[in-house]
Order: C-alpha cells, then sequence, then structure tokens
C-alpha cells in the first residue's frame, strides 16, 4: 500500500508540473509570439456574455495589439449580429472588434439557413463558407486557443 501512495505522489506530482507548464506556455507569450485565441459562439443568450469576454481579453492583456483573436458564430447566435435587429450595443462592439482586428466568422451554412449574406451582417464580418465548425478546427490548427464560455 506504501508503494501504491509513493507512485500516485510521484503521478500526481509530474502532472502538476506539466500542466504548470501548459499554463505557463499559454500566458507567456513573449514578444512576437502573441497569443491566438478563438471564441465560439453558438448560443443566442450567451451573446452579451461572449462579447463581454473578448472585451475583457483584449483589455486584460494590454489592447488588441497584444492578442489575436477570432469569434466564430454559427447558429442562433447568428442572428443578434443581423445588421436590421441588432441591438446598439452588439453594434458597438462589433464594430470595435472589427477596428482592433478581431476575425469575426459567420457560419456559411447558418448564413443558408438563415437566407442571408454578409451583407445582411454587422460590417466587419467575413464568411466561413466551408462551415462555422470547420473555420474552428482551421484555427485550432493553426495553434489557436479554443473557447467556448
Amino acid at each position: 500500500m506504501n508503494r501504491r501512495n509513493i507512485l500516485w505522489s510521484a503521478v500526481s506530482a509530474l502532472g502538476a508540473a506539466l500542466g504548470a507548464s501548459s499554463a505557463k506556455a499559454a500566458t507567456d507569450a513573449g514578444p512576437g509570439n502573441k497569443l491566438k485565441v478563438v471564441y465560439h459562439l453558438s448560443d443566442a443568450e450567451k451573446v452579451n456574455f461572449v462579447l463581454g469576454n473578448i472585451q475583457n481579453h483584449i483589455d486584460g492583456v494590454g489592447g488588441p495589439d497584444h492578442v489575436t483573436i477570432a469569434l466564430v458564430i454559427h447558429g442562433p447566435a447568428l442572428k443578434a449580429f443581423h445588421a436590421a435587429q441588432a441591438n446598439p450595443d452588439v453594434s458597438k462592439r462589433v464594430g470595435d472588434f472589427s477596428k482592433d482586428g478581431v476575425e469575426l466568422a459567420a457560419c456559411g451554412n447558418t448564413m443558408k439557413a438563415q437566407n442571408i449574406t454578409l451583407t445582411d451582417l454587422l460590417p466587419g464580418f467575413v464568411s466561413a463558407e466551408k462551415g462555422g465548425v470547420v473555420r474552428l478546427a482551421e484555427l485550432q490548427s493553426q495553434g489557436y486557443l479554443y473557447l467556448r464560455p
């Protein structure tokens, strides 16, 4: 039983060390190595929450020059970004994010399902023509950290 406790302690310590190393690598983006983060949004009730998270993220790292952020939207959440019905706060945030270099990607499949085009969305959007989930996977393969608040 004592050997089992020693082995468990060693494995736990190794896991903690590796976890701390990964966390440090993810937060210590050196000069020229900006963190790249993709936010995933599909739930309509989380639109304001996610937009707030993105603003907090930008503010928390010292501004848009210190992080590369993409927002991929699909499903019911995309309706909040229709230009004709977007609330003023969402419109302002999207405009600010676009100026800050945030990639705003709308799922091509969702746009087809909602019978809309890019011109129907707030300015600054690009189309994820192959689909939102495909764009998420592409960004992750390019080293983006995935966040789904």
